[in-house]
This record gives structure tokens, C-alpha cells and sequence, in this order.
């Protein structure tokens, strides 16, 4: 979860001589299930490849909230500075994992929607307490048990060459002899 400071309202106060402010800590979650509102509402996929309007990007905001009922006018006095932060959180990494991508990956073509995001769950038997995780952090999660549960890569004929080698040197060493 995420929360930010949302300024309401900026008064001057005479007789101490400071600005008084009215903030409304607004939390938000960047999860599966504010994705799944989203495209519920808007139809489309979220993870496309097509901009979002000002518009969708208010509405996704909304379903990131974590409260039921937020009042309308704190997404209307959302600053810049806040809009930054917001992105800031959605595009965070959210963990310690990374991959080595010795291979380059060609992008898939496959449009990810909500529901096969919610399959891949089902096929890898995550728990479904993990659709409130940050986006980012599922998906990690998801591509880890992809790559644990794949069977081992084969070795190129080079790389098996090169380990036999390896292999009929140690044994020639260990037992004396020269082939």
C-alpha cells in the first residue's frame, strides 16, 4: 500500500503568522484487483500498448483506492507533485529479484488482461491474497514460477563438448592415466 498527502486546503492563519493546511492521506494499491476494475469499467486491456487519456489515468487512480469512498474531490486536488509520486509507485519494482536475460527475449504478442493474469495464478497455485500485491511484484512472482517450473535448458553441442572434456580430464588426472 501507498499513501500520499493530498493538500485539500492552504489558509493563512494572521495571528500566528503560518500557512494551516487541510491534507487527506489518500492509500492507494497498484494491484491486480485495481487492474481488474479498471478494465471492467473501461473494457480494454490496462497493460496495453496504447496511451491512456487523462481520463483513464484519473479512473485508475480511483481504483487504486484503497477506501471505498473516497470523496470525489480529492482526485480533483491531486497536484503534479503527487501525480509524480503516484507514478513513481506504479512503476517501482517492488523487489529484490532480478533475472539474467542472456537470451534476448522477443515481446509477446499476447494481450495481458486481468483474467489471464488470474489464470496464471490458477496454473501456478498462487494464492489469491497475492492480487492485492503491488503489480509489479506479482508478475516478478508469476515469471519466477515460470522459470522454476520449466524443465532444464539442453546444453549447445559446444557447451556438452567442452564439459566432457573437462570431465575425461579430471577422470585421467584422478586415476593415473592418459586415456
Amino acid at each position: 500500500m501507498f499513501t500520499i498527502e493530498v493538500v485539500l486546503s492552504e489558509n493563512f492563519d494572521d495571528s500566528t503568522q503560518e500557512f494551516k493546511f487541510t491534507i487527506y492521506d489518500l492509500d492507494l494499491e497498484h494491484s491486480l484487483v485495481s487492474m481488474s476494475k479498471w478494465e471492467s469499467h473501461f473494457e480494454k486491456p490496462f497493460l496495453g500498448k496504447t496511451e491512456k487519456t487523462s481520463e483513464e489515468t484519473l479512473w485508475y487512480i480511483r481504483a487504486m483506492a484503497v477506501e471505498r469512498r473516497v470523496p470525489p474531490e480529492i482526485f480533483e486536488k491531486l497536484s503534479a507533485k503527487n501525480l509524480d509520486e503516484i507514478n513513481r509507485y506504479i512503476n517501482a519494482k517492488m523487489t529484490a529479484t532480478w533475472f539474467s536475460d542472456k537470451e534476448p527475449k522477443k515481446p509477446s504478442e499476447e494481450i495481458i488482461t486481468a483474467e489471464l493474469i488470474y489464470c496464471w495464478m490458477i496454473a501456478l497455485n498462487i494464492p489469491f491474497e497475492c492480487q492485492t500485491w503491488h503489480l509489479n511484484r506479482l508478475l516478478t512472482l508469476i515469471r519466477v514460477c515460470n522459470v522454476k517450473n520449466s524443465p532444464p535448458k539442453k546444453m549447445s553441442k559446444a557447451d556438452l563438448a567442452r564439459r566432457n572434456r573437462e570431465l575425461n580430464a579430471q577422470r585421467r588426472k584422478q586415476f593415473s592415466t592418459s586415456g
